[in-house]
């Protein structure tokens, strides 16, 4: 009888053990839940920033070859002495204008895929809501879309472990064979601390991204 007693006690001991532990490593899946779910957010957000950069400075580029277009125009007529000596004055300044804005689209371009930051406060041509150093840029977002991919796999690889640990310990509790009951504990331990591992190089990997959040972006500037 006394045998028996503590077969028992020690069985509802270690049910309670188990239970604790899955306890744990559950919470912890759903902060490694809650971070991969952030992340993912912020991962398609800036897919659509890097886009709408993209389509910005593409609709630069289209103006700009309009501007150069013109610029050939002019300068072609002057060369060919088409214009009258009354008339060169003011297609002279038209000419400079027109060169002026090529050269200001370049710079435009040029922020919008390095970014206002890398360009420095001297090439910082964009304004957005009126105020100049506000891009990120196509290339920083580039960066860190892909710091936030590496940190979604390893997301993936931490709540995949996690699960598999949480059924482990799941079934031990179900079990009545002290030893199998024990080898699915061990089994729910070493799962869950690859998971909780595989998360940890995770938020490590997703916090090193760049933070700042760019502006929205008009197109049709």
């Amino acid at each position: 009888m006394d045998e028996q007693n503590e077969t028992n006690t020690r069985s509802n001991r270690l049910e309670r053990k188990i239970g604790l532990t899955l306890a744990l490593f559950a919470a912890i899946l759903a902060v490694v839940d809650l971070g991969g779910g952030k992340f993912g957010d912020d991962e398609i957000i800036g897919t659509n920033e890097k886009a709408s950069l993209y389509q910005w400075y593409q609709s630069k580029s289209i103006k700009q070859s309009i501007i150069e277009q013109e610029v050939q125009l002019l300068q072609g007529l002057l060369d060919a002495g088409a214009v009258t000596p009354e008339g060169q004055p003011a297609l002279t300044q038209q000419l400079a204008r027109a060169e002026q804005s090529a050269e200001r689209y370049d710079m435009e371009k040029r922020e919008i895929l390095l970014g206002s930051a890398a360009v420095g406060p001297s090439q910082q041509v964009l304004e957005v809501d009126g105020k100049k150093g506000q891009i990120i840029g196509t290339q920083p977002w580039e960066q860190q879309l892909k710091t936030l991919g590496l940190a979604g796999d390893k997301f993936d690889l931490a709540t995949l472990w996690l699960q598999i640990a949480l059924v482990f310990g799941a079934i031990s509790l179900i079990l009545n064979s002290e030893k199998l009951k024990m080898s699915f504990y061990y089994a729910l331990v070493i799962g869950s601390l690859i998971g909780t591992g595989f998360g940890i190089q995770a938020f490590q990997i997703a916090l090193s991204a760049p933070s700042e959040q760019p502006a929205t972006v008009a197109v049709n500037r």
